[in-house]
């Protein structure tokens, strides 16, 4: 069974570990594999022991927990950091070891974020996926409307993102009042 909670910054080794193998595992063929061959946990445990200890930004991080393996994914939620109209929140980030997909446990990081952002007084939010990752059906399913699409220079490379949002976040924060994960 998987515990959902909020990240500390001793979860910065964990969260790197499931950030660079997932973007080894999903974005073969989307993005240069020349970024993915340069990605290091070593780095990424730095950025997220930052990102966790910044109290000065409104953020949510939270963490899927499996014993005894550990953390077996992630995701990290805040104010929009784009400028569509009406969605006052975003979901930055979510990513979960292969092995962990498919048993519940993104929709309930989700709804964690959800929770997140509308106990900050955000009750929209978006999340910027690539156009052509097969996870956005993910987004999908859980009410996220598509919204816009944008080209972004990532890489060397130019991607296209499609944004999907939710108006109203409540139903996507019941969600955790599902049964535990398995």
């Amino acid at each position: 069974m998987a515990l959902i909670r909020p990240a500390r910054p001793e979860d910065a080794a964990g969260i790197a570990e499931v950030h660079v193998a997932s973007w080894r595992t999903t974005y073969p063929g989307m993005v240069p594999d020349s970024y993915l061959l340069g990605l290091s946990v070593p780095g990424y445990a730095q950025r997220w022991r930052r990102i966790l200890a910044d109290r000065s930004r409104i953020h949510g991080s939270f963490v899927a927990v499996e014993p005894p393996t550990g953390i077996v994914g992630f995701a990290s939620c805040g104010t929009q950091r784009t400028a569509i109209e009406g969605y006052g929140g975003e979901f930055y980030a979510l990513y979960l070891y292969d092995h962990a997909q498919g048993r519940g446990i993104g929709r309930h990081l989700m709804a964690a974020m959800a929770t997140e952002l509308i106990n900050y007084g955000m009750n929209s939010a978006v999340v910027w996926v690539l156009a052509n990752n097969p996870s956005r059906w993910f987004y999908e399913r859980l009410g996220g409307c598509r919204l816009a699409e944008k080209i972004v220079g990532f890489a060397g490379a130019d991607l296209t993102e499609a944004a999907y949002g939710w108006r109203d976040l409540a139903p996507l924060a019941r969600l955790s009042a599902d049964p535990p994960v398995r």
